[in-house]
């Protein structure tokens, strides 16, 4: 980091640094790229997804042929990514995952489209889940226009999904209910002689469930409600074991404790703090320092939360309770720009009345040059990063036995646009570095007393804002990103806050051209490769734009008291 009153410089060792950053992409590519493609070939892998337009196609001639649908006149069908992700993080951790895709996944997926088929004529939406390989109809849900459906979200208050069924199905009989099934269960493939009925008379809907359909202690559950004298819904997937579900919710309870207490309260913390800091330092600092930087991460924000609407669509059955959540969305969006912006200031400030310069302006002597270094050094850095989150994920698994499930809410096949994807790495890069390292490591410094410790505690409250991501054991990711928080937190320190910016938004960029270009399509694999060399591109026009000529002329004599 530059001290205050010289010319802005990166100084580095590229040499030794690019062979620990070869080394760490090596590691990368390795563990993370070329082992688990040869993984997936020899695990049976349905293969590519398919189309949404092939899903919409899939699902309508489905609706058609069984359900008595006729057209989508009233609104565009909408292809919503889903999964059963409480099972497949059962495969996972118990390693059966090569098992499943052998034995069912062609024929009970559980990764599928939900399309959502309006259907204004009879007052309803015809929902069918569609194989994301196969294109196989796996099950559907009929929504009525009262926008009640088989799941526990869309329940009034104080109601009990036990009672609202028992409403919707007005007392049928166990024997009608079963009469009623049977053809469905017949047309839709399955053995209705494998198939027992679990539900008694008197219960809400109805489930069979297959005792010779079986993956480890998981057994094929088939669930049907009831309505208007006719099947309201139709959904199968394997039950998981109990203690497997327990175990997930203990943990997922801690994920929450965690996130909402060591992370979005001490975040807050840090935005209250970073606003009176920015008013005590406001001679040292300016506050013109990151509007356009927290602009651009508030509109990423928004962006990134439009481009899941169709997962927000498929989520939600009325359009106004929709529309009040985005719009709290949007508003917690701004929140955190506007701290991210005081970030800037009062980390800015709290830097500079030590006597050091971690964010130099543009035009200042070395600009240009110190930019364009500070983006190579990202790229390193970048690399040493991706090989150090590898080695930590192998140790973690021996250690503790880490695994993950899917989470439908993070997937780019749930986003309008899953090119788009590439840019929230911008967002976590401007943003993180602004409040957690900027920000954050002078405050905790001034309270703490080191600048490790400050380091540290900044980084866990960074880590848990990640814990909510489906990886368990839940201390799996803190830990992994307490070791690359303080990497982060040593680039930042050494190189200042520009290097660390490159550093994250590379780091981040890799892995997400990853995911898009890993969903196949030219246009994902052309942004995805886009995406990871864009920093590139902006370091240099960066350079391009701050030549020598422009820098302002560098002041070697001492300022008169007072006019610092």
């Amino acid at each position: 980091m530059n001290p205050i009153g010289k010319p802005v410089k990166l100084t580095a060792d590229f040499k030794k640094l690019s062979i620990l950053g070869i080394i760490g992409l090596a590691v990368f590519l390795l563990l993370q790229v070329l082992l688990p493609v040869l993984a997936s070939l020899s695990q049976n892998q349905p293969g590519e997804a398919i189309s949404k337009q092939k899903a919409v196609e899939r699902a309508e001639g489905f609706a058609k042929s069984v359900l008595g649908f006729k057209e989508s006149a009233g609104g565009m069908p909408a292809p919503a990514y889903e999964a059963h992700s409480e099972l497949y993080g059962y495969l996972s951790k118990e390693q059966l995952i090569p098992e499943y895709n052998r034995k069912w996944g062609g024929k009970y997926p559980y990764e599928f489209y939900r399309v959502s088929l309006p259907d204004p004529a009879q007052d309803r939406t015809v929902m069918v889940d569609v194989g994301l390989q196969t294109g196989k109809p796996a099950g559907f849900i009929i929504q009525n226009g009262d926008g009640f459906y088989n799941n526990t979200e869309a329940l009034p208050d104080g109601e009990t999904r036990s009672g609202l069924l028992r409403a919707y199905e007005e007392g049928m009989p166990l024997a009608d209910k079963k009469a009623l099934a049977a053809p469905l269960l017949k047309q839709m493939g399955y053995n209705t002689e494998n198939l027992t009925a679990e539900t008694r008379e008197g219960e809400p809907g109805l489930t069979y469930s297959d005792e010779g359909s079986k993956i480890g202690d998981a057994m094929l559950q088939v669930r049907l409600t009831f309505e208007n004298g006719g099947v309201r819904s139709l959904e199968s997937s394997f039950a998981v074991p109990s203690s497997h579900t327990e175990y997930v919710d203990q943990q997922t309870k801690l994920a929450n404790l965690l996130y909402y207490i060591g992370y979005m309260l001490f975040s807050f913390v840090l935005g209250v703090l970073a606003v009176v800091y920015s008013s005590l330092t406001r001679r040292h600092t300016s506050f013109t320092r990151g509007i356009i930087l927290s602009f651009v991460y508030f509109a990423i924000s928004v962006l990134t939360l439009l481009n899941m609407m169709p997962y927000l669509q498929a989520q939600s059955a009325n359009s106004d309770i929709l529309i009040f959540g985005i719009g709290l969305q949007i508003i917690f969006n701004l929140m955190m720009g506007v701290i991210i912006y005081f970030s800037f200031v009062g980390g800015n400030g709290l830097w500079k009345t030590a006597g050091l310069n971690p964010w130099p302006r543009a035009k200042e002597p070395g600009y240009g040059v110190y930019v364009l270094r500070s983006m190579g050094a990202g790229y390193v850095w970048a690399f040493i990063l991706l090989g150090v989150q590898s080695v930590i994920f192998v140790i973690l698994n021996l250690l503790i036995g880490s695994w993950s499930t899917i989470d439908e809410t993070q997937s780019p096949y749930n986003m309008t646009y899953a090119w788009l994807l590439p840019i929230m790495a911008w967002m976590a890069g401007i943003g993180e570095e602004a409040l957690y390292r900027l920000f954050g490591i002078p405050m905790l410094r001034k309270i703490v007393r080191s600048t490790l410790a400050a380091s540290a505690l900044s980084s866990l409250i960074w880590a848990f804002g990640h814990t909510l991501y489906p990886i368990y054991p839940v201390i799996t990711r803190p830990i992994e990103l307490l070791f690359l928080g303080l990497l982060f937190s040593f680039i930042f320190l050494k190189y200042g806050f520009i290097t660390a910016m490159f550093s994250h938004v590379i780091f981040d960029s890799i892995l997400m051209g990853i995911s898009l270009m890993s969903m196949g399509d030219v246009v994902n694999i052309a942004v995805g490769a886009i995406g990871m060399v864009l920093p590139a591109v902006v370091g240099y026009v960066v350079y391009l734009f701050n030549p020598t000529k422009k820098e302002k002329p560098f002041i070697t004599t001492p300022h008169p008291e007072g006019q610092l």
